[in-house]
């Protein structure tokens, strides 16, 4: 049976990612491709598009869309444009939509699948980051599954799923620690962004290496646990793990600890997404234990990366913690980019909004969290402007 699908954010790595998985799992043979989206990246989306067969690509810029249709001339692939289009696409029936539009602008394409009743393969951080509780009363509702693709996320559900029924008594979320991970506050003080982008372990845009270079990147997984798998401040714990073989785990009550092994390769991830409850036969290289000399681990130090800290304050609270702290986090992160300000400052800045806007009420629908997230980033850039003063 020929499987629907959505590609959310094709133009990104998940979503090229997911374009290479669906090629090698049978291409139009096995998925008929229902919609794509992206951004700016015309010339990406329409090839994706024309790859794929899709019946309608949308970029989120209406005054692309007439370069959209002369790219896509002569295809039969509909052009579409703006948000509307794009709730649109995300609503158009498929079995299974991959969510990997980043940011905020994902949530409500990322809902509108979800309540048109396909399975989500959630790539999006900021569903659960910002409205986790919205959003997964949302999928609840409409019955439908969501499968984590963060490869953290996705090995613990692999570990759950393997032990169905048994609750853990802990969780494992396993960190790289970044390209920072044994220097001191001192040393951090004037690193560049182009310094702290060259991450040990993987090749990656340049907002998620900083991200990972601040430990912010396991903050949002934290917080995201929280969703998924019902985690608490008390029962998750992040470890250091520098090798990143061991992707996350979890513990028992009875003193086993089920953890996911594999090569750092995000296809796995996808793959499983896509074929779950299958597992199917990727170009993923296997794991060979006897070439892995060592597995090092250590606890984070929280005093040198405070965002471990400020997750476990947000997991206690509403889901609009959340969304103060990733919009917080992200404005601090383009004014470090841009050179306005020091590397240690993003964690002042967000420590310092998400104080302000403490307590939290619950989210009654998404107009909450966009105006927390609005505020959130107000009080930022007054706070920015103040650092540069």
């Amino acid at each position: 049976m020929v499987k629907r699908v959505s590609i959310l954010g094709v133009t990104g790595s998940i979503g090229m990612n997911t374009v290479a998985m669906l090629k090698h799992l049978g291409g139009r043979e096995a998925f008929q491709t229902v919609a794509v989206t992206g951004g700016a990246n015309i010339a990406e989306l329409a090839v994706c598009a024309r790859d794929l067969g899709a019946e309608i690509a949308v970029t989120a810029y209406e005054d692309r869309l007439e370069d959209l249709q002369a790219a896509l001339a002569g295809s039969g692939v509909i052009a579409a444009a703006g948000e509307q289009a794009l709730l649109d696409a995300a609503s158009r029936p498929a079995d299974w939509v991959m969510a990997a539009i980043v940011g905020v602008a994902g949530l409500a394409p990322t809902l509108a699948a979800a309540q048109a009743g396909a399975t989500v393969a959630l790539a999006n951080k900021e569903c659960l980051v910002s409205a986790g509780g919205l959003f997964l009363e949302a999928t609840k509702k409409a019955g439908v599954p969501v499968i984590p693709v963060d490869s953290e996320h996705s090995a613990i559900f692999q570990c759950l799923d393997a032990n169905a029924g048994r609750h853990p008594s802990k969780f494992i979320l396993t960190a790289s620690g970044g390209p920072f991970r044994s220097w001191t506050r001192a040393e951090m003080a004037d690193v560049t962004a182009e310094r702290a982008r060259q991450h040990p372990n993987f090749s990656m845009g340049l907002k998620i290496s900083i991200d990972s270079a601040t430990m912010f990147n396991k903050a949002l997984e934290m917080i995201e646990a929280r969703w998924l798998f019902g985690a608490t401040s008390e029962t998750l714990d992040v470890v250091v793990h520098r090798q990143s073989i061991i992707h996350s785990a979890v513990a028992y009550s009875d003193g086993a600890m089920i953890a996911q092994l594999g090569l750092p390769d995000m296809r796995t991830a996808i793959g499983y997404a896509l074929t779950y409850p299958e597992r199917a036969d990727l170009p993923v290289e296997t794991l060979d234990l006897t070439q892995i000399s060592r597995l090092d681990f250590e606890s984070p130090d929280e005093a040198r990366f405070p965002s471990i800290t400020m997750a476990r304050a947000a997991m206690d609270q509403s889901e609009l913690a959340g969304a103060a702290l990733n919009a917080a986090k992200e404005a601090a992160l383009v004014a470090f980019i841009e050179g306005h300000i020091k590397f240690l400052h993003m964690f002042d800045v967000v420590a310092e909004v998400v104080e302000r806007l403490t307590p939290y009420a619950p989210a009654r629908d998404l107009r909450d969290v966009f105006e927390i997230d609005r505020t959130a980033r107000h009080l930022a850039a007054e706070r920015i402007t103040k650092l540069t003063a």
